[in-house]
């Protein structure tokens, strides 16, 4: 391989090498002359370069060079001749000079090269293009020389960049390699810094299509006349040394992987450890100092929230350091799946501390949530008893009005309803104070390795002091439930009492009214008045019952009110209506009673008439006492004005007993039975008489009686009569009367 790059005059085609041999087998340089002025510099870099690629071996059969000066001057060309003396005097066999047709006929007298050979070194000969065949076969030379060999030259150009820089790329890599390789293998600790100036991957592809091209083309292209690599058999030297260079560089860049590999996995293992390290220091530091001045609950449910928002952020900053123990105990369990024997023990010595320092404080951290968690509870309940203790406490000091029992039973029912739930929330934050406190005492704090125990007797007294004057506040409720529940079935008896007391006036007055309305007979006889009389007093002796009943409620409610001073609470109006309404019935029990005796003598005397000069006994007439008549009709008489007088109340109102109807039946039964007794008086009478006349009178005398008898019949009916009208009349005047107590009742009331 040359050290000397690839001169730019070689695309100048200044010079090149062709694929055909000369007679000799050797090599054909070929030196193309233009008009223009060549570069002596130029040519000899690139006739340095090309005599440089063939072998030695290739070089010992010596060169034929042609020197193309058809299109160049003579002193140009005998420049070039002698330059090859001095460029490669020894490797020239022959130099084939091609020159025009007719040019230099004259001039080539002037310099005979062939006199020169020895001075030279080789021979030299003037020869036209078409007479280069008897130098160099036809198949050896390219068209511009009347051959058929095919040749292009920027081809080769190409193709020979291409193997001149794998060349070097791969030879500079191999050292770099090698060097790396070998820094490894020291004692002292590789340069990690130091990296392969090219990509080994790169090159070994580009040598492998190197090779695969030379592998195809074997330099001298297709048999069919393709384009050429290289005209040279020495250059079939390139396949084994690219294949050479590749092996060499696949070997070293294995090593190189595996140097790679180890370097990753020792700058991966110590970027674990650094990692680990930090993480655990940082937990057991300051992520552990933070948790540590951070035990407090709070005394109330703000200053919990507060700290939890605290805990949060807390949380926020762990949570960054366990996604690198994650990230980390990934990484650290696909080395320990990759079962390198020699760093198993390190990295699960590594993936213990990290796990039990990241779950220790994971632990810590979710006891101090449930912590503060159970605290946000415990306030939260202890503000809702104490709402509730306010609110029954309100209820228990705002004044009572409540206007009906029912109002205070429901008053009652919500009371205890609160009590009742007084008494759970308080169960409750006795609960979750016991559950806090529990959580407290196991709470520990982990500080660089070692269990440093937590003062909580601050947060324990405040729990209990809490539950303690929450049981105060509720035993002082109870005692004024107590209180109020007391108040309130005295007030619960009082308004029972006053609705009694109203109804016992409300009864009075049905019971008046049932007097007035229905106690209206005065019986057909004594025995029925009678009857009428105990039916009356047994009537009366409920009304007073009532009436006493009404009483005694009236005077167990003035008690009550002056338990409860209640002072604007009284009797109200109860008492005058039951007073007025007891006066009205009282006045109107008399009446009847007094009706009822003057019926009960009416009858009793009527009766004595009656039964004392009835015929029918089957003895003989009682004579009756005209004192008895007398009675039966003072005693009628005054029943029937009695009847026709209304019941005159204390406040001056009047009522009448039954309707004007039933007044007048009454009325028209005692006239009837006053009538009977008249009647009676006059039969006994007249039969006494008849008697006597009888004895003294003849029988004629005893028909002109029963004649004047019969009359006498005739001028009772017409007085039978008359008193109907009477009677009618009478009946009237009751009905008018009646009518006029009504209007004057009436307009009583509505005064009233």
């Amino acid at each position: 391989h040359p050290e000397a790059e690839l001169p730019p005059s070689l695309q100048l085609s200044l010079a090149f090498t062709r694929r055909g041999k000369d007679r000799r087998s050797g090599l054909i340089l070929t030196i193309p002359l233009c008009t223009e002025q060549t570069s002596m510099e130029e040519l000899s870099s690139t006739l340095d370069y090309l005599l440089g690629i063939p072998s030695d071996k290739c070089k010992a059969r010596g060169f034929t060079v042609i020197v193309d000066g058809r299109k160049s001057q003579w002193n140009i060309v005998k420049t070039v001749v002698l330059m090859l003396q001095n460029v490669i005097p020894a490797e020239v066999s022959l130099v084939c000079v091609v020159k025009p047709d007719e040019f230099w006929d004259k001039k080539v007298t002037h310099f005979c090269f062939w006199k020169e050979k020895d001075r030279l070194g080789f021979e030299v000969i003037l020869v036209s293009a078409n007479k280069l065949t008897r130098y160099i076969e036809p198949c050896q030379l390219t068209d511009e020389f009347g051959g058929s060999l095919v040749y292009d030259h920027i081809d080769w150009v190409n193709k020979r960049l291409v193997f001149e820089k794998f060349t070097k790329e791969s030879s500079s890599l191999l050292d770099e390699l090698v060097v790396i390789n070998d820094s490894e293998k020291s004692s002292q600790p590789p340069d990690c810094n130091f990296l392969p100036s090219l990509d080994p991957e790169t090159v070994l592809q580009t040598g492998h299509e190197l090779l695969s091209e030379l592998q195809q083309r074997r330099f001298n292209g297709a048999e069919g006349g393709g384009v050429a690599w290289s005209p040279m058999d020495d250059e079939l030297l390139a396949q084994p040394q690219v294949m050479k260079l590749l092996d060499s560089l696949r070997e070293q860049y294995t090593k190189y992987q595996e140097v790679c590999r180890q370097r990753s996995k020792r700058s991966q293992l110590e970027d674990i450890q650094t990692k680990v390290m930090q993480v655990v220091n940082w937990l057991e530091g300051p992520g552990t100092e933070q948790l540590r001045t951070q035990w407090g609950i709070g005394d109330s449910i703000r200053a919990s929230q507060a700290l939890q928002q605290k805990h949060e952020e807390i949380e926020s900053q762990h949570s960054e350091w366990f996604a690198v123990y994650v990230e980390l105990n990934q990484q650290i369990a696909a080395l320990l799946s990759a079962g390198d024997e020699e760093d198993l023990v390190e990295l699960k010595g590594l993936q213990q501390q990290l796990s039990d320092v990241c779950y220790r404080q994971a632990s810590q951290l979710e006891s101090r949530q449930n912590v503060l968690q159970s605290a946000h509870e415990f306030h939260g309940t202890a503000q809702d008893l104490s709402q509730q203790l306010d609110g029954l406490l309100g209820m228990l000091c705002a004044d009572v009005a409540p206007a009906d029992g029912a109002a205070i039973q429901q008053t009652l029912k919500h009371l205890e309803e609160k009590l009742k739930s007084v008494e759970g929330a308080l169960v409750g934050l006795r609960e979750k104070g016991q559950v806090l406190m529990d959580q407290m005492s196991n709470q520990t704090s982990w500080s660089y390795g070692k269990d440093v125990p937590i003062d909580n007797k601050d947060n324990v007294d405040h729990i209990q002091g809490v539950m303690e004057d929450m049981q105060l506040r509720k035993q002082r409720c109870e005692d004024m439930v107590d209180v109020r529940r007391l108040k309130m079935l005295q007030m619960v008896q009082l308004f029972k009492c006053e609705e009694d007391a109203s109804q016992a006036v409300e009864w009075l007055g049905e019971l008046l009214d049932a007097l007035l309305k229905t106690h209206i007979r005065l019986g057909d006889d004594s025995q029925e008045t009678k009857v009428l009389l105990e039916k009356h007093k047994k009537f009366v002796d409920v009304a007073q019952s009532t009436y006493d009943y009404g009483r005694q409620l009236l005077q167990a409610t003035v008690v009550l009110c002056q338990s409860l001073r209640c002072s604007t609470r009284s009797s109200g109006d109860t008492l005058p209506r039951l007073n007025r309404v007891w006066k009205q019935f009282t006045v109107t029990t008399e009446e009847r009673v007094h009706r009822l005796e003057m019926a009960c003598s009416f009858h009793t005397a009527a009766e004595k008439v009656l039964v004392q000069a009835s015929p029918d006994q089957g003895d003989l007439p009682v004579e009756v006492e005209q004192e008895t008549y007398e009675e039966v009709e003072t005693v009628g008489k005054a029943l029937l004005d009695r009847l026709t007088v209304p019941v005159i109340f204390p406040d001056g109102s009047e009522q009448y007993f039954g309707s004007p109807g039933d007044m007048a039946s009454s009325a028209e039964h005692i006239r009837d039975k006053m009538k009977l007794v008249e009647d009676r008086k006059l039969t006994l009478h007249e039969e006494d008489e008849e008697d006597e006349d009888i004895e003294q009178l003849p029988y004629q005398q005893l028909q002109y009686e029963q004649i004047h008898d019969q009359d006498e019949e005739l001028h009772n009916d017409e007085e039978l009569q008359d008193d109907q009208e009477l009677h009618d009349e009478e009946i009237q005047d009751v009905d008018n009367e009646l009518q006029d107590g009504e209007e004057l009742e009436l307009e009583n009331e509505t005064d009233t």
